[in-house]
């Protein structure tokens, strides 16, 4: 019966007992399989050791912070020794700089115990951070399995690499290619080269991707070589560590590229300053669907 796997879950919003302690939360799974009691007062203890709350056994969930609470839904989970254990978002509810500890508590977790972690998240920042191997699902179909390096890098369609990270897209037609790179035709007469994908020939209509962090941006009169294209500064959206600049390429083209702030602080380019764009044939890549 599907009650009887030895898979355990932890809740997006913990789904914890609120009039029974944390050392009674945790040892409800263990009464409900009638374990011995000594036997259940040593796995509560080490569980609760294992997540760094066995102080605070005898406390009520509301007595506790959401952090502290995620712990204890973790204790539970974990108490029984399930083979695989199911993360429902279990960092949605935490603030950043929480969410951001608890990942790296998460993985530390998984080590130690040596289960199976089955982490369902949104969040693509937190995917790439957290896994060993990534399923990217759309519509309850699998698009994508593998490494994170290479969901990121090379995602078989545009959902993938929409999904997992920022990226520019950017549609256009092959006039030629060979082994290692295509040319395509963007807009109505722009001819970018990409790696090529092995899917397509000359004359099909394909979806190229960019990743904004592959593009460097610089003055005119210091671009590096043929390999730079003009363009405008459209926008710029300031993030404190770096800032995203949305540059007009001309031809009904626009691609986002990241900057960081100089030393002093201030931004390195302006709305409307002409700027070089460059980026390497290897960093474009032509979509295999």
């Amino acid at each position: 019966m599907t009650r009887q796997r030895p898979v355990n879950t932890v809740f997006q919003h913990y789904a914890l007992f609120p009039h029974m302690t944390v050392a009674l939360n945790v040892a409800f799974g263990l009464e409900r399989l009638r374990k011995p009691a000594a036997e259940i007062k040593a796995t509560v203890d080490r569980v609760l050791t294992l997540v760094k709350m066995k102080q605070l056994g005898d406390r009520r969930p509301r007595q506790l912070s959401g952090g502290q609470q995620q712990r204890v839904a973790l204790a539970r989970a974990l108490a029984p020794s399930p083979k695989v254990l199911l993360l429902d978002e279990p960092l949605s509810a935490l603030d950043l700089k929480l969410r951001q500890a608890m990942r790296e508590e998460l993985k530390q977790l998984q080590k130690e115990t040596g289960i199976t972690f089955v982490f369902v998240t949104h969040d693509q920042e937190e995917a790439l951070a957290m896994s060993d191997r990534i399923a990217v699902m759309s519509d309850g179909e699998v698009q994508q399995i593998g490494v994170p390096t290479e969901i990121y890098e090379h995602p078989v369609n545009r959902f993938v690499a929409d999904f997992i990270g920022d990226t520019n897209f950017l549609e256009g037609e092959i006039v030629s290619l060979n082994d290692d790179l295509v040319t395509c035709r963007i807009g109505t007469q722009s001819m970018f080269e990409a790696e090529n994908s092995g899917a397509h020939q000359v004359g099909d209509r394909v979806t190229l991707f960019l990743r904004p962090e592959k593009i460097t941006l610089s003055a005119p009169d210091q671009a590096g070589g043929a390999d730079t294209r003009p363009g405008t500064v459209a926008n710029i959206v300031y993030l404190g560590n770096q800032a995203a600049y949305t540059v007009d390429m001309g031809d009904g083209i626009e691609l986002t590229a990241q900057a960081r702030p100089r030393e002093d602080g201030k931004l390195p380019f302006t709305i409307g300053e002409q700027l070089a764009v460059g980026f390497s044939v290897h960093a474009l890549r032509v979509l295999a669907k």
